[in-house]
């Protein structure tokens, strides 16, 4: 079988549902609409699903050519409007990496602050930034999913929502991703360098409907592959294990261009 693109999954902001796009264009770092936004705390920290779960609850839409962000709540609520970047500028640490940005004036940090029960700022990120969290792509083989999920009795529904990658692939052996680390792949239009392994997180272990914990993820990866011991070009202090637990692969963008659902992917 040919190795072909079978899911895309974005959201503009982070921690919030994923999309599923027929199509996206790769720039220099990634998706320009994916991640484009992300809410910090009082004291300025990132947070994402990892440290609020239920933002998973919410549906977030951005038009970026009108520059308008929607977010909807659980209760029916829709908070929409055009986004105004204030002028007080921010650098929020995304795992060491530091990323530049401007706090949104708007209605959208009070509703989530309301809804999350804590106080939460709204932040668009520099153009030319990535707000993943390491590197702006990355790509999983749906055999290695479902190679994990059967052996450890992983739950069928949404399975695939717990590791929010940017491409899932189809047409790969398990874990056939990892052998393409420090080559080139054409994937559509564009090219990407595969720079090295995902360490995975407690994101994981979360039901990707509605931010709770469900289902011991990283056991069932234990259990499927066993830990890694040697050291990660990818920051892994934030991790409890080191980053032991792998899956799926991180790349960066050597050549823009469009990709779609059935767009061929090929080794170089």
């Amino acid at each position: 079988m040919a190795i072909h693109v079978v899911r895309i999954n974005t959201t503009p902001v982070k921690g919030t549902a994923l999309h599923q796009p027929a199509q996206v264009t790769l720039g220099p770092v990634g998706v320009h609409e994916n991640r484009r936004f992300h809410f910090i705390d009082a004291r300025g920290t990132m947070i994402n699903g990892k440290r609020a779960g239920e933002l998973v609850r919410l549906r977030s839409d951005y038009d970026a050519e009108a520059d308008r962000l929607s977010i909807a709540l659980p209760d029916g609520r829709r908070i929409e409007d055009h986004v105004r970047a204030s002028d007080e500028a921010v650098t929020t640490d995304f795992y060491g990496r530091p990323v530049h940005g401007h706090v949104v004036d708007g209605p959208w940090s009070a509703a989530v602050s309301e809804f999350a029960g804590v106080a939460l700022r709204l932040v668009r990120i520099a153009p030319e930034i990535t707000g993943t969290d390491v590197h702006p792509v990355t790509l999983i083989s749906r055999g290695t999913m479902e190679h994990v999920r059967s052996i450890a009795g992983g739950p069928a529904e949404r399975w695939e929502d717990r590791f929010r990658m940017l491409f899932e692939l189809d047409g790969l052996e398990p874990y056939e991703e990892d052998s393409w680390i420090d080559r080139s792949v054409a994937i559509g239009e564009a090219t990407v360098q595969v720079i090295g392994p995902v360490p995975r997180c407690v994101v994981t272990t979360h039901d990707p409907a509605n931010g709770v914990r469900s289902f011991d993820t990283l056991g069932a990866l234990r259990r499927a592959r066993g830990e890694h011991r040697q050291a990660l070009s990818t920051p892994t202090a934030h991790l409890p294990d080191g980053g032991k637990l792998l899956l799926g692969v991180y790349a960066v963008v050597e050549k823009p261009g469009a990709v779609q659902l059935g767009s061929a992917a090929s080794v170089r």
